[in-house]
């Protein structure tokens, strides 16, 4: 074996390896001195970006009926396994008869739908996966919480909220729409007879068979 003194590929010298340990250091020594730039959080919060990944959210078309269609897609690709969904039909049935009316402009929609957000690593992958544009991602991301269970949102928190001119489901489509027109942005808010049939629905009248 060469000995260390010998060896042609060693550059430097004494003065080197002395300081050899100093430089390695470096970036460390350049930081101590340089101005802490400090988050007052919570007190203040900086805007996210754009894109930002946050809190989930089951979007609706301008009539109120919901986009989510019960496919499960987006918990097939969810690679921490924390979407859950229950899938169910449409139920065009008089509401009187048992009927339990319409969610959305396909044939199914989604019943059931958890997220256990102590699984989810906001990847977005489900979002993707989504061929209805039902499910994105917000900009909300304080959801810390005390309770394992408190973080395993239900649909009802994930729904989005009611904008101005739509209605709350169940209620049928806007008359002569098919289910493609509302993809193609056809249906830009909640008829009257939509309305008329909420109105009656939560009084327990009998609207269903008047807006079929």
């Amino acid at each position: 074996m060469a000995d260390n003194d010998t060896d042609p590929d060693r550059q430097g010298g004494f003065f080197a390896d002395l300081l050899a340990p100093v430089a390695g250091f470096g970036v460390s020594f350049s930081t101590i001195f340089r101005k802490v730039d400090t988050e007052q959080y919570p007190e203040d919060k900086r805007p996210t970006p754009p894109r930002w990944h946050g809190r989930h959210q089951l979007n609706r078309h301008p009539d109120g009926l919901e986009k989510c269609i019960g496919c499960e897609l987006c918990a097939w690709a969810c690679p921490a396994d924390a979407i859950y969904v229950e899938g169910a039909d449409n139920d065009d049935r008089p509401i009187a008869a048992g009927g339990t009316g319409r969610y959305s402009p396909g044939e199914r929609y989604g019943s059931v739908y958890q997220i256990n957000y102590l699984r989810c690593i906001l990847c977005g992958f489900c979002i993707e996966a989504c061929p209805t544009r039902a499910l994105t991602m917000t900009n909300l991301y304080e959801m810390a919480d005390d309770n394992r269970a408190d973080l395993i949102y239900e649909k009802h928190q994930l729904i989005a909220p009611l904008s101005e001119g739509m209605v709350a489901a169940p209620h049928p489509m806007v008359e002569g729409m098919q289910e493609r027109d509302y993809y193609q942005g056809k249906v830009t808010t909640a008829t009257p007879e939509q309305r008329q049939y909420a109105e009656q629905r939560e009084e327990g009248g009998p609207a269903h068979d008047r807006h079929r």
